[in-house]
């Protein structure tokens, strides 16, 4: 059906102080800004208004701070990096309410822009408090949503704030929202998912609805660690969620009922990469534990050359193996849509040589095969803070169709629920 809430390309602006959501939880070590993927993609809705000579009043939060004076969660640094990227004086605040606030909000001019402090230096903006709420909205007459990663909050500055002032969608929400939404609903078929990251409780919604909709779905990473004592693969000292295997069993229950009357795979990996150090340290070795590929393709042949092992007490499952990642690799040359949110493996911890760590190869392969390195190059849209950060240290963001700005609100739109921040915004006429 589209887009459904107005956008600010639906309202007349011109000439207005606008109060602009924005994202701008990003990383920042010794007061430098080492990922501005988020600061970048609000670009388009900021000159959009500024083409209207609006008035931008900026506001976000970032991180978890202690305190009120916590300085490694300041957005100073966010407001010079926005300056550079927007070519444009940013001022700056050191508070989001308050006079000081109100005083440089009221003077500035059309086509002047201010970021405000952070959000959270108030407990009140988790709490989703409605006169912390108000005081923002008095600092303009419209606001704009732009921030997609934490419209899944029903936080002051992202649902009470709506209540306040004619509330629309920026350029960023717009997109984010209608690709995902559109790559679920109406995907080129067939439809494949790759789902990584650590917890099956974090992604339980996501993983029932891609069975229910997806022609693929291949697991992977550490949660993939918990299908696989389910399924009664040793796997040492591996993360994983124990309490969770009957949760596990049950998914995979689900899956084969399903193969049984269309034509549907749910992949486990069959071998990993194990170590006993996280670090890279020590060494490395490749375990073929031929765990079974639920669904479609029950039993595999041996491979040539290989024989099954076990994974050690002392050892972890670090990333998939070789023959998963061709297997996953394979996958993505008959599918026409793929959806992808989180690593295979533990993609943080650095190589001593080359740009791919020693447990990154197996999210490497998946990014080759979706940039067509193998052949076919379907649609993609891609999720998930490592995900993510995986493709920005390789400089491949512009690669893919879609990179979403938003991991938890990603997910949860992927699951089929509905986001307070959106919600609250103003229907189209």
């Amino acid at each position: 059906m589209g887009f459904w809430k107005k956008t600010v390309k639906e309202y007349d602006l011109r000439g207005k102080s606008v109060l602009v959501r924005v994202d701008y939880n990003v990383p920042i070590k010794n007061g430098k800004i080492t990922d501005d993927y988020r600061i970048e993609k609000s670009l388009p809705t900021l000159q959009f208004l500024l083409e209207q000579d609006c008035k931008l009043i900026l506001i976000s939060h970032l991180g978890r701070p202690k305190d009120a004076h916590d300085t490694d969660c300041s957005l100073k640094p966010c407001a010079e990096r926005l300056e550079k990227l927007l070519h444009k004086n940013v001022q700056f605040v050191s508070d989001c309410v308050g006079e000081a606030a109100e005083k440089a909000a009221k003077a500035l001019q059309p086509g002047q822009v201010l970021l405000l402090e952070n959000l959270r230096f108030h407990p009140e903006e988790e709490k989703n408090d409605d006169e912390f709420a108000k005081k923002l909205a008095s600092l303009a007459e419209v606001f704009v949503q732009d921030g997609f990663g934490v419209v899944h909050r029903a936080h002051a500055s992202t649902e009470a704030v709506a209540h306040h002032l004619p509330s629309l969608a920026g350029l960023l929400l717009e997109k984010e929202v209608d690709t995902i939404t559109n790559a679920i609903d109406n995907p080129q078929r067939p439809l494949m998912t790759i789902i990584g990251g650590a917890k099956i409780s974090d992604k339980i919604d996501i993983l029932n609805r891609f069975i229910d909709i997806a022609d693929f779905v291949a697991v992977g990473g550490a949660m993939a660690n918990t299908f696989l004592l389910a399924e009664g693969i040793k796997i040492g000292e591996s993360l994983a969620e124990k309490d969770e295997v009957p949760l596990a069993k049950d998914i995979i229950e689900k899956a084969k009922q399903k193969a049984k009357n269309q034509r549907f795979v749910f992949y486990i990996p069959q071998d990993g990469v194990v170590s006993k150090e996280l670090d890279g340290s020590t060494q490395t070795r490749i375990v073929d534990w031929d765990a079974h590929v639920i669904a479609q393709v029950e039993n595999y042949p041996k491979r040539p050359g290989r024989e099954t092992g076990e994974v050690a007490a002392d050892e972890s499952i670090l990333d998939i193996g070789p023959f998963s990642g061709a297997f996953i690799a394979g996958g993505i040359q008959m599918a026409g849509t793929v959806i992808w949110n989180g690593a295979m493996g533990v993609t943080e911890t650095k190589g001593k040589q080359g740009p791919v760590g020693p447990f990154a190869h197996g999210t490497e392969t998946v990014v080759e095969a979706l940039l067509g390195e193998f052949g076919t190059k379907p649609f993609t849209v891609l999720g998930g803070g490592d995900t993510v950060g995986f493709i920005e240290d390789r400089k491949l963001t512009d690669s893919f169709n879609h990179v979403s700005t938003g991991g938890g609100a990603s997910l949860e739109l992927m699951s089929g629920k509905s986001l307070p921040g959106v919600e609250v915004l103003w229907n189209k006429d």
